[in-house]
């Protein structure tokens, strides 16, 4: 019989004394599947934007798994998972630097180093999800800063609330997020969103039509952060269980009703269903099942992913009319589809994932919404206001905005002293005399 989710996260919490091999396995593939998302999630973002700043936006992806790795062996992983110190707020330090976790410590069924491994990929791919929200237009060495602060003050102390031994949603209010609701989607949703009006608009926002350069580029991102979730959410049961092939076929259902639900609306809409709609609501269906995977059935599981294909094929277009501007639709898919699928937790959860909690269609009242709810407006919240102080700081100290001749030259150029595609060089504004143009081109250029 698989195991139901209260008994996972239990063991999660206690601990266990014995490595099981099939679930060590099972979590190294799954690991290894999360953090090819990254990658994917760079392509994705990066088909999305115009030539001029395709390699900044595979940056931004590719340097977040340096700096991230860096801050949760560092202190990260205590923080999140090594005991309640405070009001179940913070864990403590007691593994920084990863102190004492062996290569025979256990958690659960699995070596400890590998259950902080997966968790680290997870807090990876939350901070890259956020250069969507500002591509074209920041600072890279702004970045650089941001990262680190960001994963410290906001990823790890939700993840501990979420998810570590204490924290207050899961001991204390009860809410459900099996595989990352609140500490991916919403906290990168609403961070970026919060940097979004901290940076202003794109040049030309509402006036140019900033279309994908690469629609191919981003069909194949979208594919592979397809493929690595299912090693997001299958994983997250942190053994190869009942529990996972379950959590595996929802992530499925979901992403392909998702993508339906999309696809639905813009041929009703606008009359064409497009590749990018297609992409783009794959990816939505899979952000809203992240955090109902395992607490909801099949059935379940396609209504989530068809909602959130709905909804956030025009919650997209919110930020024309609200005035922000959000380049790659984060607030759109992930904030959006992050509080459908896990409101929806509060409807269809069924006792036969959740080993006890039923939503309110199968009888369980009103109760699991309300701390569904709660624990949405909370996280959201907390994001938003963090991640905008953060940004506001380094915008007044060292400038997060990139300049003005930077952002119409392109930040591939002006930041990277280099270019995507050859024959886009000198389009981008670079005089032929330039550092950027080398001596070859030049002599193209002459000739």
């Amino acid at each position: 019989m698989a195991a139901t989710l209260p008994e996972v996260l239990a063991t999660t919490r206690t601990g266990g004394t014995r490595i099981d091999t099939g679930d060590t396995a099972w979590l190294l593939a799954a690991t290894a599947l999360v953090l090819l998302m990254t990658p994917g999630l760079a392509l994705f973002y990066g088909g999305m934007v115009r030539t001029k700043s395709v390699l900044n936006m595979l940056m931004m992806s590719f340097v977040s798994i340096a700096l991230v790795t860096v801050v949760w062996l560092a202190g990260g992983y205590s923080l999140a998972f090594g005991g309640d110190t405070f009001a179940g707020l913070i864990g403590g330090l007691r593994q920084a630097g990863m102190a004492g976790l062996g290569p025979d410590s256990v958690h659960g069924t699995v070596p400890t180093l590998l259950f902080a491994t997966f968790q680290l990929t997870f807090a990876i791919i939350t901070a890259a999800l956020i250069s969507g929200a500002i591509a074209d237009r920041a600072r890279f060495g702004a970045w650089l800063v941001f990262v680190p602060v960001w994963a410290l003050l906001v990823y790890v102390p939700v993840t501990h609330w979420v998810w570590g031994p204490g924290g207050w949603i899961v001991d204390r209010l009860g809410a459900l997020d099996f595989a990352g609701g609140l500490p991916v989607e919403i906290t990168s949703g609403a961070s970026g969103l919060a940097l979004c009006l901290v940076l202003g608009p794109r040049l030309g926002f509402k006036k140019d039509a900033m279309r994908p350069h690469n629609l191919p580029m981003v069909v194949l991102g979208a594919g592979l952060l397809w493929f690595g979730w299912f090693g997001f959410n299958a994983g997250s049961a942190l053994g190869a269980s009942g529990l996972a092939a379950a959590a595996f076929l929802n992530t499925l259902a979901a992403g392909c009703t998702g993508l339906l639900g999309w696809l639905f609306v813009e041929q009703r809409r606008d009359g064409h269903p497009t590749t990018l709609g297609a992409a783009s609501g794959a990816v939505a269906g899979l952000v809203a099942i992240t955090p109902s995977c395992g607490t909801v059935s099949l059935l379940g599981a396609l209504v989530v992913g068809l909602a959130a294909g709905v909804v956030c094929s025009y919650a997209v277009s919110w930020k024309f009319r609200l005035n922000y501007d959000d380049s790659l639709d984060v607030v759109g898919v992930h904030l959006v589809g992050g509080v459908i699928g896990t409101l929806l937790i509060g409807l269809f959860a069924v006792k036969a994932m959740t080993g006890g909690t039923e939503g309110l269609l199968y009888g369980g009242g009103l109760a699991p919404l309300g701390k569904q709810l709660v624990a949405v407006v909370v996280v959201a919240l907390y994001a938003f206001t963090v991640t905008y102080g953060i940004g506001r700081l380094l915008e007044r100290t060292m400038g997060f905005r990139a300049s003005e001749e930077q952002e119409h030259t392109g930040l591939d150029l002006t930041v990277h002293a280099e270019t995507a595609y050859d024959h886009g060089v000198l389009g981008h504004g670079a005089p032929v005399g330039s550092s950027l143009v080398s001596p070859a081109q030049k002599v193209k250029t002459q000739a």
